[in-house]
Parts: C-alpha cells; sequence; structure tokens
C-alpha cells in the first residue's frame, strides 16, 4: 500500500461546508499530500464523505480512518467500498474500527463476526479492477494481529513512538502500518500542554485508550484522572516549533511505521488548518 511517508489525518471537515472542504482538499493534493485521513465521530457518515473528496480530487488517496462497524453492516460497507473501489481505482482505503465501548459487546470477536460476513458477501455489484484496500484500527496485540492477518495492516491512533515500535514487531515486515499523531505549533511549553490536555481528555477517560496507555507503561499517575501527566502529554502530542514537531514525527517512520497521518490541533472549529498544512508540506513532502 503506497500512501507516502506522510499524509493529513483531519476532525476539521466536520464543521466545514461542502464548498469549503471541496477547496481545501483540491489545495492540499496541489501542495503534494498524498492521503488524507478522515474519522466518523458525530456527523459525516464515512463512505459518502469519502466518495466526495474522491470525487474533488485527481490524485490524492482518501483514507477512513475510521469507518466505525457498529454505523453500518458489513453488506453495505461491502457494497459502497466497491463502488468507490470501481470508481476511483486505487485511491480509496476503507479503515474500519470498532469505534468505541459496547456493554457486553468484545472488540475482537465483533471485528472477526464482521469481517467474516464482509468477506463472504456476493452481490451482483461488478467486480472493480482493483480490489478494496482494508486495513483495521488496532491498539492492542491480539487486534494488531487480526490486521495483519485479515487486512492490508494496521491503522493506530493517538500511540507513542514505542507502540509503534510494538506494533511493528506483531505486524511483521510486510504488513502496513499508519500511524496517526497530533501536532501543536505552540511553543510556550504550558499553553502548549493546556490545549493538548483538553483535545486528549476524552482519549484519558476512555477505558480502551486508557488500557492502551497502560500496557505502553504509564501509570494510574500518568492519567491523572484524566489530565494526564507532563511526560504522557508530550508523548501523544508533539507541540513546539516546525524543526522540533517534523524530526519527532519521523521517529515514527524510524520505529516501523510506513506512513504517519498528521493531526494539527489547536484550531478552533469552523476554522481552517491549511496555513499549518502549508507550513508542513514544506518540511515534510518532497519537493
Amino acid at each position: 500500500m503506497e500512501l507516502g511517508r506522510f499524509g493529513i489525518w483531519t476532525f476539521d471537515f466536520e464543521d466545514q461546508p461542502a464548498s469549503l472542504i471541496r477547496d481545501s482538499v483540491r489545495e492540499l493534493e496541489e501542495l503534494g499530500w498524498p492521503a488524507i485521513w478522515i474519522p466518523e465521530r458525530d456527523g459525516r457518515e464515512a463512505l459518502t464523505h469519502a466518495g466526495f473528496l474522491l470525487a474533488s480530487t485527481e490524485r490524492m488517496a482518501v483514507v477512513n480512518g475510521i469507518a466505525r462497524i457498529d454505523s453500518r453492516g458489513p453488506r453495505w460497507a461491502r457494497g459502497a467500498a466497491l463502488l468507490l473501489a470501481d470508481a476511483y481505482p486505487g485511491r480509496h482505503v476503507l479503515g474500519l474500527g470498532f469505534g468505541g465501548a459496547r456493554p457486553g459487546v468484545k472488540p475482537l470477536a465483533a471485528m472477526n463476526a464482521y469481517l467474516d460476513e464482509f468477506e463472504t458477501i456476493t452481490n451482483g455489484n461488478p467486480p472493480p479492477a482493483e480490489p478494496i484496500r482494508l486495513l483495521l484500527a488496532a491498539y492492542g496485540p491480539k487486534m494488531i494481529g487480526l490486521a495483519r492477518d485479515r487486512s492490508e495492516g494496521a491503522h493506530t491512533y493517538h500511540v507513542t513512538v514505542s507502540h509503534t515500535a510494538q506494533a511493528r514487531e506483531v505486524l511483521g515486515e510486510k504488513a502496513f502500518l499508519g500511524v496517526e499523531h497530533a501536532v501543536l505549533f505552540e511553543t510556550e511549553p504550558g499553553k502548549a500542554r493546556e490545549i493538548a490536555r483538553e483535545h486528549l481528555h476524552g482519549y484519558l477517560t476512555s477505558e480502551y485508550n486508557v488500557a492502551k496507555f497502560l500496557r505502553l507503561g504509564y501509570t494510574e499517575a500518568d492519567i491523572d484522572g484524566g489530565r494526564g501527566s507532563d511526560r504522557l502529554v508530550d508523548d501523544l502530542v508533539f507541540w513546539g516549533d516546525l524543526d522540533t514537531v517534523t524530526a519527532k514525527l519521523h521517529g515514527h517512520l524510524d520505529a516501523g511505521a510506513d506512513h504517519v497521518g498528521v493531526q494539527v490541533i489547536g484550531v478552533e472549529p469552523g476554522e481552517s488548518a491549511m496555513p499549518h498544512w502549508r507550513r508542513l508540506a514544506e518540511s515534510l513532502l518532497p519537493s
């Protein structure tokens, strides 16, 4: 899976009108960004969102990071992915993920069952010239192993460089590893950590995310009731000037990532991170 070494990962399009999204993604393509990653949070439906971005561009890959398996049945996810694979050969990547806690539901079992149905569905849709490209969101070693065995690889979110190294060990040499990492262009430590903590609070109070951080060697004191220690915050959000941020992002590549999706935080809802994406393009992308 060739997505380049760096791409854009963003929540921003959740809060913007279609006209601004179209203009933004076209400029990102002109800047040379090879891929854009979009989540499925609380408004934009994942596959129509991906289709809109693909229709608005000509070359860049669009990655669902992630489409939640509780948002649509396997039949409809496969049908949508087949259409996008046929219409935009090689440009759409369907990232599937469990998408949050559900009482009594085990993520690994739920994903296995979903894939069992996804893989065996037959319908009248014509097969695309290039197959569906599939990734799985994965944190723990069992889900990463499932991503290795039943998709092209894994997508990780809010992880550390050490987690990337561990994930590469589980995936082996051939499977794809795409890593998201948050960045913030703020050089004053107190202000940077305040913004980062606001961004991280929901993850530091989420059962599955807290378990992930504890497996990485952080303690309950680092979780700090959802506030996060300076050490944990600094590992999860790379802040500082452009040179500092880009040097830290390369750490994921050195640890075994194939691709890093860069999420710029600290942008007000409805506003654009484009000024930061332009600066990052100059620093991260081939000339």
